[in-house]
């Protein structure tokens, strides 16, 4: 696949609102500018909306805020590589995978495989035959429907608008609070530790308490007995919801 520089702007990432939910959304990750552009616009000629993102980091930060059927991710990248992504999203999501790789050795390949990954293309490629293999891909996986709201009690939140609403107000919630809320209603009813709160909100493991109890003044009717955000003794929090 030819790697020269293309006039075409990079859009990192788009809603799910603004594709449509009838497109499927592709998230590719390569840190290569050339390959990443070129892909993504392929991909969106032949019928797929496509987000990108340069490493695993940016990565983390767009599937925070939007969701995926299929992930596109280059093995050889700066910081956390394509494995160690892959091994770390399939402990919380079977979203497909496909790899992306200029070794080609098959140890290389059992390696991407074993840590979870759903195909395994070598580079250089053939953009039609990634476009085929993620066909097929997403052909074998029924598409799920994608959560527009979450209630727990008199609230409700819609994680993609970032909207909470108690008894059908709106209610104010600040940067922090809202990507805590995000990363809560992501996994409803688990319990997520302190350090991976802490992460995605950019703070420690007691800026997350803090955060945890100024949440809860907004959504539980008795803060100091919380029935919606539980703390999990030993580990962190959980958004129970109905």
């Amino acid at each position: 696949m030819s790697t020269h520089s293309s006039s075409e702007p990079e859009r990192p990432a788009v809603s799910n609102h603004e594709i449509g939910d009838d497109l499927p959304h592709v998230l590719v990750v390569d840190d290569d500018d050339g390959i990443r552009r070129l892909l993504a616009r392929y991909l969106r000629e032949n019928g797929l909306a496509v987000s990108v993102a340069r490493n695993a980091e940016e990565a983390d930060r767009v599937m925070d805020a939007l969701s995926f059927d299929a992930l596109v991710l280059d093995v050889m990248m700066p910081g956390e590589d394509g494995v160690s992504l892959t091994r770390r999203l399939r402990a919380l999501s079977d979203v497909p995978i496909l790899m992306l790789t200029a070794r080609g050795q098959a140890d290389d390949r059992i390696e991407g495989l074993e840590a979870g990954a759903d195909d395994y293309l070598p580079k250089p490629f053939e953009p039609r035959e990634l476009l085929l293999r993620l066909r097929g891909l997403l052909s074998r996986r029924p598409r799920a429907a994608r959560a527009e709201e979450l209630q727990f009690g008199p609230n409700v939140f819609a994680p993609r608008r970032g909207e909470l609403k108690r008894d059908g107000e709106p209610v104010r919630l600040t940067g922090a609070e809202l990507t805590l809320l995000r990363t809560l209603s992501a996994k409803p009813g688990a319990a997520i530790s302190r350090a991976a709160l802490a992460e995605k909100t950019g703070g420690f493991d007691r800026s997350v308490d803090v955060q945890v109890t100024r949440l809860r003044r907004k959504i539980e009717d008795d803060p100091r007995a919380p029935l919606y955000l539980q703390t999990v003794r030993g580990v962190g929090y959980a958004l129970i919801v109905d």
